[in-house]
């Protein structure tokens, strides 16, 4: 039975800052932009580690005792399947896509299916996600050649609490200003379409995949909507279930035991803290709880919000 913290990896990007430091309590690199910290991942280029134990989280996946970790509804993958990440954009990200599962192998990538959860926001914050009622492939490519391709995606204001859901081949970028917990599956694979004719610190542009990323994109997904939760419930699909639950001051919710599927909870405004131990849980702090755990007991200090993931 355990309740694990895992250490974050910053990640350095070109549209990144200094905000998950500043308010999240991320350890980052002095002077570096970090757009994004992996909090949970399980990749050959990027592994999460428990602070206490040290273990790898691919060492706990692939041991003996998986589905005593991770719930009878662990998935039988080399990987953990998941991949959980903060993303602080305080500049503009590329236009991409990435590839549905039909099309990722041939292209050489995974897919990857996504939600995002908007934790800040500012006033002129927006986000670009699916296409315009009335592009196609035609009118896209048009675009493409005459640098107003940006005009073809679905723009959308953003506001804390709101989320996005992503399926692989929605195209989609994430304007300044937007804080985000992205749940998504384990891949790393992003297919380029436009990066607003932007150059990294030593000059050169980033590279863009427009032949993959047309290749990837559903030319049927337009005007998309924000999720709509029902009550708690905000997504479930292939990949993960995803709830959103709140705590005002002095109310207790109890975690009855879910032999099932691990829980990953995030705390994403407030303050909470484990009732028997005493121990707080404020803004930003992320635990995961595994399946043998007994019940537990959680009370709150600061009016809070949590998002909990586990497998659908």
């Amino acid at each position: 039975m355990a309740i694990w913290e895992f250490e974050a990896l910053p990640q350095e990007r070109i549209w990144g800052g200094r905000n998950l430091a500043e308010r999240f309590g991320r350890n980052l690199p002095e002077g570096k932009k970090i757009g994004e910290t992996w909090e949970l991942v399980d990749r050959s280029e990027a592994q999460s580690r428990e602070k206490e134990s040290g273990k790898s989280l691919h060492d706990l996946w692939s041991g003996p005792g998986r589905k005593k970790i991770f719930g009878a509804k662990s998935p039988d993958t080399e990987r953990f399947p998941i991949l959980i990440k903060l993303l602080d954009a305080q500049d503009k990200l590329s236009l991409q896509v990435h590839p549905p599962a039909e099309k990722a192998k041939e292209l050489g990538g995974e897919p990857k299916t996504e939600m995002w959860f908007f934790l800040e926001t500012r006033p002129d914050s927006e986000i670009l996600a699916g296409l315009n009622h009335g592009v196609g492939k035609n009118e896209f490519e048009k675009a493409l050649a005459s640098g107003a391709v940006a005009d073809c995606f679905h723009r959308l204001k953003t506001e804390p609490g709101a989320a996005m859901f992503l399926p692989s081949g929605r195209v989609h970028a994430i304007g300044a200003g937007n804080v985000i917990l992205e749940i998504q599956q384990n891949s790393d694979t992003t297919y380029r379409v436009y990066d607003w004719d932007r150059k990294d610190d030593s000059g050169k542009p980033r590279a863009l995949h427009v032949k993959e990323a047309l290749a990837s994109i559903r030319w049927d997904d337009h005007e998309p909507a924000f999720v709509q939760p029902r009550g708690e419930r905000m997504l479930v699909c292939d990949h993960f279930r995803i709830t959103r639950w709140w705590l005002s001051p002095g109310e207790l919710r109890e975690l009855a035991p879910n032999p099932k599927s691990f829980r990953y909870l995030f705390v994403a405004a407030g303050r909470i803290r484990e009732r028997e131990s005493g121990l707080e849980w404020p803004k930003g702090t992320a635990r995961m709880i595994t399946a043998d755990q007994g019940a537990l007991l959680l009370e709150g200090i600061e009016d809070a919000t949590v998002v909990q993931v586990e497998f659908a």
